[in-house]
């Protein structure tokens, strides 16, 4: 007989504990199983959380469940409308490779468009682009891809870009070339507002703009002019490349 009355006593013990545990475990997780979080409801210590109930310590009052007040998590990945890595034409770079604008995603980007066999905006437009990234410190540009895009796909070949960037000391990594179909350097050049015509063969009238993009290829300052006062241009880059 006594050893019922222990059995009952060890099972009894046994229910009250987990009947207990249950019980915590509903009040420290919501519905989803998602762990509970507890904040005093006048904020004595701003926006600081418990992970059980109690009271604050400070104005003595019940903290208040805020399992529900859940912070926006920004996708890093995550691409806004004015971004230009929403255009999906391809292009083909200086080297031969195929690709399109979003795998130019990561790095800040300081663009200009101009073509290979003008005369006389467009060498200005290069040593523009070449005078930014000497002002540009050397731990800065890790960060950065300057990219200079032809507005006569036709003539500029990927070989035809090889062959320019090495003429004007342009080939290193920091520099993408970039040639595309006329529907794809239309739109682009639309997207940049950039007005181009051509004239003659072999010869546009065109928009003299530098344009500095961040990571996610949002547009960020524009360079309007030839040899203009780049302090702007400048500042920008450097607040991206921080």
């Amino acid at each position: 007989m006594k050893i019922y009355k222990i059995i009952i006593l060890v099972c009894v013990a046994l229910f009250s504990f987990n009947s207990c545990k249950d019980s915590k475990e509903n009040k420290d997780t919501n519905k989803e199983g998602v762990a509970a979080v507890y904040q005093c409801p006048m904020q004595c210590e701003g926006d600081k959380t418990y992970s059980e109930t109690g009271s604050c310590p400070i104005c003595k009052m019940d903290l208040k469940s805020v399992a529900n007040k859940t912070s926006k998590i920004v996708d890093d990945n995550e691409i806004s409308d004015e971004s230009i890595f929403n255009l999906t034409s391809t292009w083909n770079t200086e080297e031969g490779e195929t690709i399109h604008l979003e795998d130019l995603k990561g790095k800040t980007l300081v663009m200009v468009m101009i073509y290979t066999t003008c005369k006389a905006a467009c060498p200005r437009l290069v040593a523009d682009m070449r005078s930014i990234e000497a002002q540009i410190p050397k731990e800065n540009q890790k960060g950065l891809n300057y990219v200079l895009v032809s507005i006569d796909p036709e003539t500029d070949t990927p070989e035809r870009l090889k062959t320019f960037a090495k003429e004007n000391l342009m080939d290193g990594e920091q520099w993408t070339f970039l040639q595309g179909s006329i529907s794809g350097v239309r739109e682009f050049a639309n997207v940049l507002a950039v007005k181009y015509k051509e004239i003659s063969p072999l010869d546009f009238s065109h928009s003299n703009i530098i344009s500095v993009f961040n990571t996610k290829g949002e547009l960020m300052h524009q360079q309007e002019g030839l040899g203009v006062d780049n302090k702007e241009t400048i500042k920008t880059i450097l607040e991206l490349t921080k």
